[in-house]
Parts: structure tokens; sequence; C-alpha cells
């Protein structure tokens, strides 16, 4: 991997007593999208909330861009850079869609270039231009989920954290979401830090993955080895291998055509 904009080494924390996640190590590089998969429960979405600040770890490290973050506060953490889009959406549903977009900059004072970035979000999700005067919380989830991805943006953050961003989305949906996510890290340089249940997407988007289990990561290496891995095609994507006499019957069958 290229040299690491994110590094997170050793992370614990808790809910209270509960530990959700144990000396959890890992790298993002510069410009990379890197994809954390793991079953509901094993804790993807607390190594996220640790990362931007949510939530504080009582052991280990996070440096962003060489400096340490761990246990920053939240809005101090996206001035430096990164942005967080939560599971579940959370948009401000009386606000309308320009609101939401303009709540993403407010940290910003060049006003020239949130015009402009505006008008780069309406292009990546032209619904959204249509909605403009719309209430957030009228629009359907998936447009939801657009919203939330475009009003991070609005920070031109360097790193994006998604949390399931296919959550509850008809497959369509998910696959011009995820085109998207591969537009903003090829056109615009955000580095990406993606959550997700669906491994064969997330596995086909990103460049390095991360497997996380009860708390811990357990296997970590190229997207592109990791769906070769039998495990992964076992557990993630439902591809269960045939027998090597199964194998053999097939490709026995296949010369009798």
């Amino acid at each position: 991997m290229a040299e690491p904009i994110l590094k997170v080494s050793n992370i614990e924390t808790y809910y209270g007593p509960i530990m959700a996640i144990r000396g959890v190590s890992f790298e993002v590089a510069k410009g990379s999208i890197v994809t954390i998969l793991g079953a509901n429960g094993a804790g993807k979405t607390t190594v996220l909330k640790t990362v931007c600040g949510v939530m504080d770890p009582q052991k280990g490290s996070v440096v962003f861009g060489g400096r340490e973050i761990q246990r920053m506060d939240p809005d101090k953490v996206m001035r430096l850079g990164i942005s967080h889009v939560p599971e579940g959406r959370e948009v401000f549903p009386f606000l309308s869609v320009r609101e939401n977009l303009n709540m993403g900059a407010y940290t910003r004072r060049d006003a020239d270039g949130v015009a402009q970035d505006l008008e780069t979000v309406f292009g990546y999700f032209p619904v959204l231009k249509e909605r403009a005067e719309q209430r957030a919380g009228s629009l359907s989830g998936g447009e939801q989920q657009m919203l939330a991805i475009s009003r991070a943006l609005m920070a031109r953050p360097q790193v994006m954290l998604l949390d399931e961003p296919s959550l509850g989305l008809s497959p369509k949906l998910v696959k011009d979401i995820f085109e998207i996510v591969v537009r903003i890290n090829r056109e615009r340089g955000v580095t990406i830090l993606l959550v997700e249940q669906n491994a064969n997407m997330a596995l086909q988007t990103a460049d390095y993955g991360y497997v996380l289990e009860v708390g811990r990561i357990v296997m970590a290496d190229t997207c592109k080895r990791l769906m070769e891995k039998e495990d992964i095609k076992e557990f993630y994507l439902g591809i269960k291998e045939e027998s090597a006499r199964g194998k053999r019957r097939w490709k026995k069958r296949k010369t009798w055509r």
C-alpha cells in the first residue's frame, strides 16, 4: 500500500463495560478506497465512530495526516478533513435539500467554491437538483442516501467515511451510488473508508479490504485476492465451492458437449 493518510493502531473501544472492538489496526492509503467487511455486530460502525471522534477509544491511536486525533471532538476532526456519512443517512428532515447541502459546508468561507461544489454534487446526483427546495424528510431512502453523501462532500474532505451506504436500497440504486462513490474517489481524489455488509459490491469497488469478526481484524488483503479466498466466497459472497470430484464431473460433462 502507498503512504497511509489514515493509520489506526491497536484501538479498543467500549460501550459501557462491553468491549466493541479489540486491538483493531489498519491503514488507509491516500487516494484509495478501503473497505471493512463484517457481519452485523462485528464492530464496523464502532470503528468509524472511533475514527471520526464520536466515540473515544480507551486504548490505541488514530493518526490522520501524521497527527494523532483520537479523543478529539468530532467537529475538529471534520475541520481537519474527515467527513462521516453515518448509517441510516441522518439528514435534517425539516430542512430543504439545498439547506442540508449548505450545512455540509458550514465551516467554509469560500462562497464561490461552495457554489461550485454545489453544482458538482448536482452533477453527480441530478435528482437532488430537481428536489433542491423540497424537504429532505420527504425524499425516498435512496435520495436521502445521495443527499447524505453529497452533504459530506460539501465539506471538501480528504477522507470520507461511508457507513453501510447500500442499507435498505434496491440493487439498481446500490449500483448507481457505488458508481458515484468511485467517481468521487477518482475525479476528486477523496480517500474512501467504506463499511459495508454487501461484500460483493464492496470488494468490486474497493482496492484493499479488511475483515472484522467479533471486534477483531481477522483478514486483510487486496480486494482481488480476498474475492478468491474460500472463506470469503462461502461466508460473504454466498459461493460454495464444489468438491474436487464434482469439479472433475463438471469438466467431463463439458467435454461431452
